[in-house]
């Protein structure tokens, strides 16, 4: 539920979009640039995971970029308020939120399409609590039943088309147990919240980085997000681009998933700026 007004990155989870990733050396007569374009991705033929959540070497530093999470607790206290013992995690990156809720006895299940995240992820103290699953909601286990599915850090808005938006929103019906919920937040686009995204920087003790708003196509935005390591100047982007779908959108693209819309609520770390939607399966 965070947002780059508080420093926070435009796209805690900006996937699933085209994307390019660069290695520039530190010597000027030696430049490597390494292109990732779309390809066929976890969502069927399309663009793969963003550089930030794929690359071994960003997906290392990102929970440094990320260390000021109050959106987390306030979906604790959803899981807490719907009574669920079950949740899935979609985009649920380098596990933060999943493993907090394991570690409070939930029975808790992470799905990701981008591998370097979730090793970080799996790399964690009690990640076996955890079951991590390499792919996203349209690959989930027939099998699988849960009380609650979350998608948190905007995760709702990386999905740029109708048709991977509904595959999404399928797969997590499919997964939730009649009477189950889900809930995620998206940016409201009114706001217009990209406007203060360009040229934005940042510095930890392992690197600097800084943003560059590169394209505004109503309700598409596209940014580029830099960074250059310390420890030997090499410099890495990654772009996303993120949708902004509008109250009725998102409301009208649950009930043709199946799913009815229970509360739309304000985010509470960001009045205003956001809305969090609360819906179930029927049953």
């Amino acid at each position: 539920m965070g947002d780059l007004e508080t420093g926070n990155p435009p796209a805690r989870r900006g996937r699933h979009h085209p994307a390019a990733v660069s290695a520039i050396s530190t010597t000027d007569d030696h430049r490597e640039n390494v292109d990732r374009p779309p390809t066929t991705g976890p969502y069927g033929p399309g663009p793969m995971p963003d550089p930030i959540f794929a690359h071994p070497r960003l997906a290392a530093v990102y929970d440094d970029l990320e260390d000021d999470r109050p959106d987390l607790d306030h979906y604790e206290a959803i899981v807490t308020e719907l009574g669920a013992r079950s949740v899935l995690d979609v985009g649920c990156g380098t596990g933060v939120l999943a493993l907090r809720l394991a570690a409070t006895g939930h029975e808790v299940v992470g799905v990701d399409p981008a591998a370097a995240s979730l090793a970080v992820a799996r790399a964690k103290p009690h990640a076996d609590r955890v079951r991590w699953i390499d792919g996203d909601a349209t690959t989930l286990p027939a099998d699988l039943q849960v009380d609650l599915a979350v998608m948190t850090g905007n995760v709702a808005q990386v999905f740029t088309t109708d048709e991977a938006w509904a595959a999404t929103l399928a797969g997590v019906h499919a997964a939730l147990r009649p009477g189950g919920h889900l809930v995620f937040e998206t940016r409201r686009p009114e706001v217009r919240a990209w406007e203060g995204w360009d040229g934005r920087r940042g510095r930890t003790d392992q690197l600097e980085w800084w943003y560059d708003l590169l394209e505004v196509a109503e309700p598409l935005v596209t940014f580029r997000w830099s960074f250059r390591f310390a420890s030997d100047g090499a410099v890495l982007t990654s772009d996303s681009t993120l949708r902004f779908r509008t109250r009725d959108e998102v409301e009208e693209s649950l009930v043709r998933a199946g799913l009815m819309v229970s509360d739309v609520r304000e985010a509470p770390d960001r009045p205003g700026l956001e809305m969090v939607f609360v819906a179930h399966r029927p049953g």
